[in-house]
This record gives C-alpha cells, sequence and structure tokens, in this order.
C-alpha cells in the first residue's frame, strides 16, 4: 500500500459554464457606462443607494464606534503582518555587478504606482483580509492604496466599522463601498477619482475571481483565486480531536471548500472520521451548514504507508493550507515542496495564519501551490533591470551580439551591434 482513500470526497464541479461570459459583459457595461452603471449595480446587486467614496467623517465616525479591544487585536495582528512583510523586503534588494570589465548591469525594486484590494464582506466581515492586503502593499512602497469592499445592509456607513476602521488603520488612500464586480470595475478603470490600479488583489466570490482574471494583461493580479482548502498531515502521535477541528475549522469557508487528512495511521482516520461530523454539528449557523456540506462531499481521509508516501500526497494535492501534526517537523519542513502556507507542529494552526500571526493568507489554491507562492511585497514590486557598457567591454560584446543576431536571421539586431563596433575603433 502507497496510499489509499479511507474517506473519498466528490469531485469539485465544474465552474458554471456563462459565468465568463456573464462576467465579461458587465465588465463591458462598466467600462462605457463608468460609475453611473457602477452605481446602479450597487444598488441592483447590493440593495446600496449611500455614498461609495466613504469620506473623512464616515471614517472617523465608524472608528470611533470599534471597540478598544478590538482596536488592540488588530494592532497586534497588524504590527505581526507588517514586520513579516518588512522581512521580506528586506531580503531582497537593488543589486549591481561588473559582469566583465566595461560590463556592469544591475537591478532595482520599483513598487507600483497604484494597487487595488479587494475585502470580502459577504457570509463575514473579513477583517484580516484587509490587513493582509492593504498593510502587504503599504510595506512594498505602494503610492496610492485603493480598497473597496461590499456594503452590507445595517452598517452605518455602508462598510461594517471594523473592516473601515483596518482599512483606515492599515494605510488605505481611499475606501469605496462597492462589491463584486463593480469593486473591481472602479479599482481597474479608475472610477470614482482612482488612479487606474496597476494590481488587483485580494479573495472574492467567483464573480470576483473571474473579473480577475478577465482583467490580467490590462492589470496585474495576485492570482486566480479558488475555493479556500486545507490539508493536514498526520502521524499516530497527532490528536485526532484537534485534527478534526482544523479540518472542520477550515470547511466552514464554504460547501465548496475541501480539507484533506493524509496520515499512516489508520487508527487516526478512524477516529478523525467519526469526530469530524460532531464538530460541524457543533457549530453555529450558517457555519455548520457549511461544514457539513463541505466534509461530506468534498472531504477526504487518505491513509498512507510511510511518511514518504505522506509527503508525496501533499505535494500531489499542494494544498492552499498545509498543517503537519507529526514527529520530526525539521524532516517535513524541508521535504515538503508546494503548499501555499506552511504550519508546523500542534501548536500552529491555520486560522493563526488566516488572522494574526504575520504570513500573508491570500494564497494560492486548487493546487496552484505548485507553481506559485501567496501574496507578498513582490506582488507590489517590479524587479527590472539595466545595463551600461563602456568601450572596454564593447569590441567583444558587439562581436558576439552581431554574431548571434546574423545566425538567426535578425540583420537588424546585428547592425545596430556593429554600428557601436565601427564607432569604436574609429576611436582607437
Amino acid at each position: 500500500m502507497t496510499a489509499t482513500h479511507f474517506k473519498t470526497g466528490t469531485a469539485m464541479g465544474a465552474q458554471a459554464a456563462d459565468l465568463s461570459a456573464k462576467v465579461s459583459a458587465m465588465l463591458a457595461d462598466l467600462e462605457t457606462g463608468g460609475e453611473a452603471t457602477a452605481r446602479r449595480m450597487a444598488r441592483d446587486l447590493d440593495g446600496h443607494a449611500g455614498d461609495i467614496v466613504m469620506s473623512e467623517q464616515t471614517i472617523a465616525e465608524a472608528c470611533a464606534r470599534v471597540p478598544q479591544a478590538l482596536k488592540d487585536d488588530i494592532a497586534y495582528a497588524h504590527e505581526n503582518i507588517a514586520r513579516f512583510a518588512q522581512a521580506q523586503r528586506d531580503s531582497i534588494t537593488e543589486t549591481e555587478v561588473e559582469l566583465r570589465p566595461g560590463l556592469t548591469a544591475g537591478q532595482r525594486l520599483i513598487p507600483v504606482q497604484a494597487a487595488g484590494c479587494y475585502v470580502p464582506g459577504g457570509r463575514y466581515s473579513h477583517i484580516a483580509s484587509a490587513m493582509m492586503t492593504v498593510t502587504t502593499a503599504r510595506v512594498a512602497g505602494v503610492p496610492h492604496i485603493a480598497a473597496v469592499s461590499p456594503p452590507r445592509a445595517g452598517a452605518a456607513g455602508g462598510i461594517p466599522d471594523a473592516i473601515l476602521y483596518t482599512l483606515h488603520h492599515c494605510g488605505a488612500d481611499r475606501i469605496l463601498a462597492l462589491g463584486g464586480i463593480q469593486g473591481i470595475a472602479a479599482m481597474a478603470f479608475g472610477l470614482f477619482g482612482l488612479p487606474r490600479a496597476d494590481i488587483l488583489v485580494g479573495p472574492g466570490n467567483p464573480y470576483v475571481a473571474e473579473a480577475k482574471r478577465l482583467l490580467y494583461g490590462r492589470v496585474g493580479i495576485d492570482m486566480v483565486a479558488g475555493p479556500t482548502d486545507s490539508l493536514v498531515v498526520a502521524d499516530a502521535t497527532a490528536d485526532p480531536l484537534t485534527v478534526a477541528w482544523d479540518l472542520i475549522g477550515q470547511a466552514e469557508h464554504g460547501a465548496n471548500s475541501p480539507v484533506w487528512l493524509v496520515t499512516d495511521c489508520a487508527a487516526l482516520a478512524t477516529e478523525v472520521a467519526r469526530l469530524a461530523p460532531l464538530c460541524a454539528a457543533d457549530l453555529p449557523q450558517p457555519n455548520r451548514a457549511a461544514a457539513e456540506a463541505a466534509w461530506q462531499t468534498l472531504g477526504e481521509i487518505i491513509l498512507c504507508a510511510d511518511r514518504e508516501a505522506m509527503a508525496r500526497e501533499a505535494d500531489r494535492i499542494a494544498p492552499e493550507h498545509l498543517h503537519v501534526q507529526a514527529t520530526d517537523l525539521d524532516w517535513w519542513k524541508s521535504r515538503l515542496t508546494a503548499y501555499g502556507s506552511l504550519f508546523l507542529g500542534e501548536e500552529s494552526t491555520v486560522a493563526f495564519g488566516d488572522k494574526a500571526a504575520g504570513t500573508n493568507h491570500v494564497l494560492p489554491t486548487s493546487g496552484a501551490a505548485r507553481y506559485t507562492g501567496g501574496l507578498s511585497v513582490h506582488k507590489f514590486l517590479k524587479t527590472v533591470t539595466w545595463q551600461r557598457v563602456t568601450a572596454e567591454a564593447l569590441p567583444r560584446l558587439a562581436s558576439v551580439t552581431a554574431n548571434i543576431s546574423r545566425f538567426e536571421g535578425m540583420e537588424g539586431h546585428a547592425r545596430t551591434a556593429d554600428l557601436r563596433l565601427h564607432k569604436v575603433a574609429a576611436q582607437l
């Protein structure tokens, strides 16, 4: 036995065939209709007829209503996120190197000029997403950061006070009460006084994800995110109840959120399979319904022969969140290669990373961790290169360039090299 399915999930259904066409048509309407169309969509889709752009007064009033205890918690999480983002920024530097005498090349790190951050606000108030996106852009040095979040009925300013406070605290320059495709379009097309965004970041529903995908190329994006997913790798030393709760705690995101347990212990698999439905049933609604549906249809338990087989399964799945509850954590950290964010040991949990530990929670889903990582300061920085050539390096460089160009059939390229070679020869 290498790996067998102790509990099998149902394959996730394909995205609705008409989603892309619907989103494309709405984006086209928003681009031609501008702010008037965005206001109409806000009214028709979100029931919001109030202000779109949050004024300084609205923000100040919302900030005053947020309990101090919550402000203190936000400050703690914000500091962790900012410090980790700064450490990432400090890990990359501008470089200059003389490759040969007279041939110097280098790289510069230039922040994008305008970032657009989408903060979900549907079933849950995503305070953490506000911190993860705006804070990281601010640390990267982006001059203008816009943020949009769906208006919610009953919120005095349109956006829930806690989200509005967090966006302001983390440094958003402009905040709009707009959700869905219209929110993405406002940032991409520069509506309501915003500069056109150079990059769009942040999680959202399938319509938001598809809007970002369709706009990619015209603007940069962090990633095309699907439903959140989480995998726990656990051996016989793991506590079954802890494992069960870590799976169900992520399944509450929604009925389309896959969770996996990969283990080499049949007894653990059996007990987690028993406990997970009980954990889900203990949640309040609507969390309970979401977690029960996700576990029943998408939850999987995979039984492996040994830890190497477990690691192969984890790499194959390439989860957004990968939590190891097993012995020899250093081995797992060095062996595992495909995940959005790694959580080592029982003391850690995905929720820490989701909310307050400091690493970013905007992560690749649906197996995309095979080829990309999550949101970081690097997403907001352009690594650009430059070169300078003096007469000392030019003869050989020009000769090689001309020869390669002619071999390729690119005579124009060759002649630009020849021209410089002749000029240097004439000066000797």
